[in-house]
């Protein structure tokens, strides 16, 4: 599938998706997500001080009916920007 970018026009490779299995509210469930996501979702918990469980369990208590996955690049995203702001 082709991307435009700034008037370009790339092809954007397929990327796998990665699914772990992890317990949220004494639940199991499954999440999957490319590997850049995951990558840097580990690296922000780590950085956060926190696990993985425990920050993705933040981040669907906050989600109002949003797939976990969709919500778990949109926090990704943000937190990005927030470290590219300075914030």
């Amino acid at each position: 599938m082709p991307l435009a970018i700034s008037g370009l026009t790339a092809k954007c490779p397929a990327m796998p998706l990665l699914k772990r299995s992890l317990s949220l509210a004494g639940h199991r469930t499954s999440i999957s997500l490319e590997p850049d996501f995951w990558a840097e979702l580990d690296r922000l918990a780590r950085d956060q001080g926190q696990s993985l469980a425990s920050l993705i369990g933040e981040i669907d208590a906050a989600r109002e009916g949003e797939p976990l996955a969709s919500s778990v690049r949109i926090w990704v995203l943000q937190a990005l920007r927030r470290e590219l702001d300075g914030a």
